[in-house]
């Protein structure tokens, strides 16, 4: 069925079929976008890579910024840090000395 645009002025009609026209064109390659199922996944796995490219950079700036911190406080407490490197070797020596014994 036509819808009439009630003035029968041919002018008026052309510009309503170009309107229809260009809706209908418009509706096609939407319809057509999201039936390519491809092109989708692709654009997907695209927004997917750059969100893991971004977060891997913030964590590398939060990992240089802990060990740069990590190392201005060993330099500020060079005994504790001694310490605590003294403790973690002869806590290795003892796991090798006990396991030696089991072995």
């Amino acid at each position: 069925m036509s819808r009439s645009n009630g003035s029968g002025d041919p002018e008026v009609l052309r510009a309503e079929i170009r309107q229809t026209r260009a809706e209908l064109g418009a509706t096609v390659q939407a319809l057509a976008a999201k039936a390519d199922v491809k092109a989708r996944l692709k654009e997907s796995a695209a927004q997917t890579r750059d969100r893991v490219k971004q977060r891997a950079g913030q964590t590398t700036a939060t990992v240089r910024s802990s060990v740069h911190d990590a190392g201005s406080v060993a330099l500020r407490h060079p005994v504790s840090w001694a310490m605590v490197a003294a403790g973690a070797l002869a806590l290795a020596v003892v796991v090798l000395v006990a396991r030696g014994r089991r072995g």
